[in-house]
């Protein structure tokens, strides 16, 4: 599905949106030659407009060589805009499609997912994109010692078929780790999967069937809604509020109004607003769930990057009528490629995910499983993770003070007091995707925030993540991005102008 979204009360034409919008997927490789893209009159029914809306635009798209369209077969890029980067090599784009789970996991999470949709930056691009961990900054060593210590007293056991729960001594020291924060309770089995990505997976095969209706937060990570889209689950969202968290009310209203099975939410350090759920909306959350009996997932990637701020109890902490089920993993704590994460839930859930994991891939990996064992056991983690908070903490407050220097009055972004990610918004009647075309020429990308929408997408919206960034290139990155924004905004404004005179924006900018 395309990125689009139309704002009727801008008052450039609807057409040129639309065709505006369609080049600029063009120019950042989302759309290539050879993709198809849907007919005038379904894209029109989508959009909620008129197909001549539609149609005026593919004209015009169609002039520039840009589609071409073919009788009984569809419409299809056929090139880069006329004149528009035309001499410059396009970068080979990693393109969408759904996940499929064929008995295989497919290692796939929010940012592998933002990594096929854009395309991939050379090493000295200043690249706001993902939200991962920096390699640079791997305890290496540490690990290193963990894996020659189990290889050397538990080598052929843990090279041999395992327990599909998880190797127990994996199991073991995380149940207590996770018990320090009420996580854990006595009716509660801990699950180990190849990540959180496989545990969604998981939850959805046990919970939906093709047809069902699950309730998000909108907007999302895009790795979330590409999961329940290959399996053909309806996707609806609950708006996230700015410095608050998704509305409780309008999860409500939606329960009431629609029939949804399994409700995915992420309290803290929501990807992509950087919001934090208070803790009486947390006990508002459970108390609507329980009223209409619908279990939580609580995907809790990012609480334990917290930076400031007190801490507030996890919704599986807080859960007393056992619709709470946590998913977590190392993936953004330490190593995203050891493909290691957890699953906590009520012993019957735990259960019917354990037989569903059986069939899908017997168990994950005992090596790595070992090695995050022995490096939890270590207290090697906690210290880590000590580490790694005054990391981010001097990179969150790196971005917040560029954009306090750089971005124009009129932007604003979220103040988050954890994770890996600032939430802006750009004035409205600017796109993000426009901002990114020319960002990317002088050497900086980010994620345009409409990738992360299931519905009522804001194009105005944009994801800087900077946990793999120095606080140097941070600055510079955002003094880049202010500079084209105040471009930007300035000839939006002179473009008003002009046709609110009823002169041609074209003429006057000449």
């Amino acid at each position: 599905m395309l990125p689009l979204q139309i704002q009727p009360g801008s008052r450039i034409p609807l057409y040129a949106q639309l065709r505006d919008q369609l080049r600029a997927l063009v120019r950042i490789g989302h759309l290539v030659p050879g993709d198809r893209i849907p007919p005038s009159r379904e894209l029109a029914a989508r959009l909620g407009v008129h197909r001549t809306t539609v149609a005026n635009a593919y004209a015009d798209l169609e002039a520039e060589g840009l589609i071409r369209g073919h009788v009984g077969r569809g419409t299809f890029i056929c090139g880069q805009p006329n004149g528009h980067l035309s001499e410059r090599p396009a970068a080979a784009p990693l393109k969408p499609g759904p996940v499929r789970w064929d008995g295989l996991f497919a290692e796939e999470r929010a940012e592998e997912t933002l990594d096929r949709l854009l395309p991939t930056p050379s090493r000295k691009t200043i690249s706001f994109t993902v939200a991962c961990p920096p390699e640079t900054l791997f305890p290496l060593e540490e690990f290193r010692r963990c894996c020659n210590a189990v290889l050397r007293h538990h080598g052929r056991e843990i090279l041999q078929l395992g327990s599909t729960d998880g190797y127990p001594p994996l199991r073991e020291v995380l149940t207590a780790w996770l018990r320090r924060d009420g996580i854990v309770g006595p009716h509660d089995h801990v699950l180990i999967t190849n990540g959180c990505q496989q545990g969604f997976d998981l939850l959805a095969r046990v919970f939906l069937r093709s047809g069902d209706t699950v309730l998000l937060e909108n907007p999302t990570y895009p790795g979330l809604l590409a999961t329940f889209a290959g399996r053909h689950i309806r996707a609806i969202g609950a708006p996230v509020r700015a410095e608050a968290g998704v509305d409780p009310d309008a999860l409500a209203f939606a329960l009431e109004r629609n029939r949804v099975k399994l409700i995915v939410l992420m309290p803290d350090f929501q990807n992509p607003t950087g919001t934090t759920l208070s803790l009486a909306d947390r006990r508002r959350v459970l108390e609507i769930a329980e009223r209409y009996r619908v279990p939580v997932v609580e995907d809790h990637i990012y609480a334990r990057l917290r930076v400031r701020g007190q801490p507030i109890p996890s919704l599986k902490a807080l859960d007393r009528a056992g619709l709470a089920i946590q998913l977590d993993s190392f993936s953004k704590l330490a190593f995203p490629g050891l493909r290691v994460g957890w699953c906590v839930a009520p012993a019957p859930v735990a259960e019917r995910l354990r037989l569903a994991k059986q069939a899908a891939d017997l168990h994950t990996g005992q090596l790595a499983q070992a090695a995050a064992a022995e490096f939890i056991r270590r207290g090697l983690l906690d210290r880590h993770l000590e580490r790694m908070r005054k990391v981010y903490r001097r990179r969150m407050e790196a971005t917040e003070a560029a954009l306090e220097r750089y971005m124009p009055e009129e932007v604003r972004w979220s103040s988050p007091e954890g994770g890996m990610c600032v939430w802006a918004t750009l004035p409205a009647g600017l796109d993000a995707v426009e901002l990114l075309v020319r960002a990317r020429e002088r050497g900086v990308v980010f994620a345009p925030g409409r990738l992360f929408y299931l519905e009522n997408a804001q194009p105005n919206t944009l994801r800087l993540g900077f946990a793999e960034l120095s606080e140097r290139r941070i600055a510079r990155g955002v003094r880049i991005l202010g500079d084209l924004v105040r471009e930007q905004w300035k000839r939006s404004r002179v473009r008003r102008v002009a046709q609110g005179n009823g002169v041609s924006a074209a003429v006057t900018l000449v």
